[in-house]
């Protein structure tokens, strides 16, 4: 026990040593206090490091689980492919079937690989434009469930060939009487709503950023900041090892991990760097590596999806066949629609809707495309993203 005089040297002490730690949180205001793990050296991560296995507790115990986002890729793959029958078997779609399959209800997924995903208790529904106010995020999804029976209705023709006014199969893609390819709208639309929206509006914000890092989750081995970041990796790929499959010809990736690949191929061979980079940040509460990888991943999403949108533009001009330029408007549209999400941009939806509004607002849609309206379609995007 302290004597009294004792007492009185000691208070100077404390008061000399807090006064100190003051001092460093000042001069250090992204280090935060206390640490959970031992720290990461950043210097240990490469590009073969493997995400999954590389970040373990003091026990050996892994504390990455990529489940969740794991699951909402397989959903996303799930409706893409069911949406693929149509063309693929001569299947005719069931928009009910779309719809259950977005939220996850009505146990919709079937096959060895998907059945357990309706129990999973995800679904992308309630992640889709969730960076939004409610009443916005709502408009979203509804007009992402109006593709569901536009494509349904469409693959009643598919046996038909398509033309001006009449649904059916241009080539080998599906597309309604106005030539528009729902398929492609589809899946290009949930890159943006569900994906760059989900990951670079919600996940990757500094808002996310203020969770708990210094407590477990209740019965896991990660914190609420680690498993958010996980999702962000099981979502982006299914690949041990981002960008590890990449060909010549193919990323080996699907979707926004995909495009990627083919529209900002700078920046595809660092995403992998950043996602272990940031999770190593988080282990270690170091909030300014943390948002410089956030903001990396983040932009160069932005990115894709702005350089695909030009780029099936493009695509749309050099097509030599109906069937071919169709296929590229899909897909073009289906991005031009996801730019509403770039809001490292200032891309909004106001945004979006006029140039998709310029490009098929009248009746015949596909069919009454022009030159000059791919031109200004390409002019107000270049402006927006700054691209030269």
């Amino acid at each position: 026990m302290l004597r009294p005089t004792s007492l009185y040297r000691f208070i100077p002490v404390v008061l000399l040593v807090a006064s100190l730690s003051a001092c460093k949180d000042d001069e250090n205001p992204t280090t935060v206090t206390p640490q959970l793990r031992k720290s990461v050296e950043y210097t240990k991560l490469t590009d073969t490091t493997t995400y999954a296995n590389f970040f373990v507790d003091e026990t050996g115990a892994k504390t990455v689980d990529l489940t969740t986002g794991a699951n909402r890729l397989l959903i996303f793959r799930a409706i893409n492919t069911y949406n693929g029958t149509a063309v693929g078997t001569g299947a005719t779609l069931d928009a009910t079937v779309l719809k259950n399959m977005f939220s996850n209800t009505g146990s919709p997924f079937s096959g060895t690989a998907n059945t357990a995903l309706n129990t999973s208790g995800v679904q992308l529904r309630n992640v889709t434009a969730s960076s939004l106010p409610a009443a916005d995020a709502e408009k979203e999804r509804l007009r992402v469930e109006e593709g569901f029976p536009k494509i349904a209705t469409a693959s009643q023709s598919v046996t038909a060939t398509a033309s001006e006014g009449k649904a059916g199969k241009l080539g080998t893609y599906l597309v309604d009487a106005q030539g528009i390819e729902w398929g492609q709208i589809i899946q290009k639309g949930l890159i943006g709503a569900f994906q760059v929206d989900y990951i670079g509006n919600v996940l990757l914000s500094d808002k996310n950023f203020s969770l708990d890092n210094t407590t477990l989750v209740a019965g896991k081995k990660y914190t609420q900041l680690e498993q958010n970041w996980d999702e962000i990796y099981g979502i982006l790929t299914a690949n041990t090892i981002y960008g590890s499959k990449a060909t010549a010809t193919s990323s080996g990736e699907s979707f926004i991990g995909s495009y990627l690949w083919e529209y900002n191929i700078t920046d595809f061979p660092k995403i992998h760097s950043a996602l272990l980079k940031g999770r190593a940040a988080i282990v270690n509460n170091d909030t300014k590596v943390l948002k410089e990888q956030a903001a990396f991943i983040h932009l160069a999403m932005e990115k894709a999806i702005s350089g695909a949108a030009l780029g099936y533009l493009s695509k749309w001009k050099t097509g030599t066949t109906d069937a071919a330029r169709a296929h590229a408007m899909g897909e073009g549209l289906g991005f031009i629609y996801s730019l509403r999400y770039a809001t490292l941009n200032k891309a909004d939806a106001a945004f979006s809707d006029a140039i998709l509004t310029g490009l098929i607002g009248a009746p015949n849609g596909f069919w009454g495309l022009t030159n000059a309206k791919i031109d200004a379609a390409s002019a107000a995007i270049k402006t927006k993203f700054n691209v030269l």
